[in-house]
């Protein structure tokens, strides 16, 4: 088990905070939005892990700094974060990695309401794999880090929107770039509610006291139950997924 003083101040690119059980955690770099890098792909691995494994937090709320949540997006014709042929030991670490943050997310058992303050550009699968998922009126969803950025959308995407989506309108997603607005995203299923970006994290503590009227295991198993199915589809994809992204950005010829 952990403490939260063993873990809220360790990392850069992760602010947490924690209020009669509920744990905030914001997302930022240098307190301003999270520009994506392998600096937060490996802080949030290891934080998500150290939240699940705290029994004093009971209702954890997900959101970004500053007026977007993620990005910025990538530029298309592959300059991503891996901007060159990578070796198998250089994948190996970021195949650990993306295998164990997705899983280590699913595997906190407390319910998550993910506020999304604003574009969400890269890794915006994180926010959406919560229980409740609210948005700031500025918010667009992209997925600008794989395909359209130069890499095979591997690495959890390839389940979550085509789950959340549907098949046919997570591959289009994926493929083409498209970045959704957030009425689009509400249409569709991936948000559930809209607000002004100042109302939007009054509104995540509504609902997390709303949650805490209810006993712990009511929360903790409607929470494991509720993700059970996406946690068999990673177990059966995500690191196949891992796999190919690895093999492809090993040979790159743009």
């Amino acid at each position: 088990m952990t403490k939260l003083s063993e873990y809220a101040d360790k990392y850069q690119t992760i602010k947490m905070k924690r209020k009669d059980g509920i744990i905030e955690v914001k997302l930022h770099t240098n307190d301003g939005p999270l520009h994506w890098s392998l600096l937060p792909h490996g802080e949030l691995e290891k934080a998500f892990y150290e939240i699940g494994h705290d029994p004093e937090n009971e209702v954890m709320i997900l959101t970004g700094s500053g007026d977007a949540f993620s990005g910025p997006p990538c530029p298309p014709n592959g300059h991503n974060h891996v901007s060159h042929p990578v070796t198998a030991m250089e994948w190996d670490k970021i195949y650990w990695e993306g295998k164990h943050l997705l899983m280590n997310l699913l595997n906190i058992e407390i319910p998550i309401i993910g506020a999304i303050n604003g574009p969400a550009l890269r890794h915006s699968e994180i926010p959406l794999l919560s229980d409740i998922v609210i948005a700031s009126d500025n918010t667009t969803i992209q997925d600008s880090a794989h395909f359209a950025g130069g890499l095979v959308p591997g690495d959890g995407v390839h389940i979550v929107f085509p789950h959340l989506m549907g098949a046919n309108r997570g591959r289009y997603f994926l493929l083409t770039g498209q970045t959704l607005n957030a009425q689009e995203a509400k249409d569709i299923g991936l948000i559930s509610e809209i607000l002004p970006a100042d109302k939007l994290l009054d509104r995540a503590y509504e609902h997390a006291h709303f949650l805490m009227q209810r006993t712990p295991l009511l929360r903790r198993y409607a929470r494991t139950l509720l993700t059970q199915e996406l946690k068999q589809k990673m177990h059966n994809l995500l690191g196949y997924g891992l796999a190919l992204e690895g093999l492809a950005a090993s040979h790159k010829s743009i």
